[in-house]
């Protein structure tokens, strides 16, 4: 791993701990700390004398009225709000957290500055975003120092090839007997994917699933989605065919984490879609990495592959990353009245094809 990559982590583990994070590009450096795992002994000595201001994302910062208020607005920057000597850590939260809309009566009027950080802004941001927590941090003017986090540490951090194969063994299965189990673990952020490897090469590219983690569908049969549905009907199907791979990966709710996702479900009650719910949160619609999936296929000896998926956002992953698609396989199961919205909006509005 790279030391950008080194540094990145250091710092992601450092946010999601409450402690404060540099970035740095040149002589400019911020000091930045989560407001999520803030408390109120650490943002007052991330305050001193003066209160820090506060970076929202601009989907959040639209709900709270503040894009307009931006000079030459950019949608996807970070927004930059002064923070009043009233706005005390409660006050904060409820600035960053839209699930808490209903309940907790926003305090404003809010004042947006002029962000003069730039990158660093978006550096920032997109540090808390890969620490799974709500986009939405403390900052202050700060000093640069060796370890600062610099913006392009960030793609060293998620670089796939990072990724290697740490352990594997025969694993029988309810769908097959015929199982072999490969881990894999990413030097970055020690994230540990999964291989199932069913049945043997045939002659012809395997029947693969790409299949994110999902703990509500996969292990407590949630109606909300179709993901347990889809797991089971893609190591039926692989058994059946005799040779197949499913990929597991850690990437809980697309990318965003789950308690991001139980937030996202917060919304979902309150009206939204899923595409708004995550947008809402300062999330991408998908923010997973299908460059790890390419990663973990060709560690396994696999250059093509029959694609069990109605996302087009798999098929073009992985053919970015060199691993051609002889075929896109329909994969539906689990339809039912809980998740029929769910399915419309990931029809309608992110092009699966179903």
């Amino acid at each position: 791993m790279s030391d950008g990559g080194k540094r990145a982590a250091r710092a992601i583990d450092a946010l999601r701990r409450g402690w404060p994070v540099t970035l740095a590009e040149g002589e400019r450096a911020i000091e930045i700390l989560a407001i999520e795992t803030a408390d109120s002994a650490s943002l007052e000595t991330f305050d001193g004398d003066t209160p820090a201001d506060i970076l929202l994302s601009a989907g959040r910062a639209q709900t709270l009225k503040l894009a307009n208020q931006r000079a030459a607005a950019e949608p996807d920057r970070p927004v930059r709000v002064r923070r009043e000597s009233w706005h005390d850590l409660p006050a904060a939260i409820a600035m960053a957290d839209p699930a808490f809309d209903l309940t907790t009566p926003l305090k404003g009027p809010f004042k947006a500055l002029p962000e003069s950080d730039g990158d660093l802004a978006v550096a920032a941001l997109e540090l808390a975003r890969l620490a799974n927590l709500l986009p939405a941090v403390f900052v202050r003017p700060g000093r640069a120092t060796t370890d600062a986090v610099e913006p392009q540490d960030l793609a060293a951090y998620r670089d796939p090839s990072d990724l290697f194969i740490a352990a594997r063994a025969k694993l029988p299965v309810a769908a097959t007997e015929k199982g072999e189990i490969v881990a894999f673990r990413h030097r970055a952020d020690a994230a540990e994917h999964v291989a199932l490897i069913i049945g043997s090469p045939s002659g012809k590219p395997p029947l693969v699933r790409i299949h994110s983690e999902c703990l509500t569908g996969d292990v407590l049969a949630s109606l909300k989605c179709d993901c347990g549905p889809q797991l089971s009907g893609a190591l039926a199907a692989m058994a059946e065919e005799g040779w197949g791979i499913l990929l597991y990966l850690r990437q809980e709710g697309r990318g965003i984490g789950l308690v991001n996702k139980l937030r996202a479900y917060a919304l979902q009650d309150q009206g939204f879609d899923t595409v708004d719910a995550n947008t809402r949160l300062g999330f991408a619609i998908d923010a997973r990495d299908f460059g790890i999936a390419a990663r973990m296929l060709t560690l396994l000896g696999q250059t093509e592959v029959r694609l069990m998926t109605n996302n087009p956002a798999k098929a073009e992953g992985l053919a970015d990353a060199g691993i051609a698609i002889a075929e896109r396989v329909a994969h539906i199961h689990g339809v039912n009245a809980h998740n029929e919205g769910y399915l419309a909006t990931k029809r309608d509005r992110t092009g699966h094809q179903l």
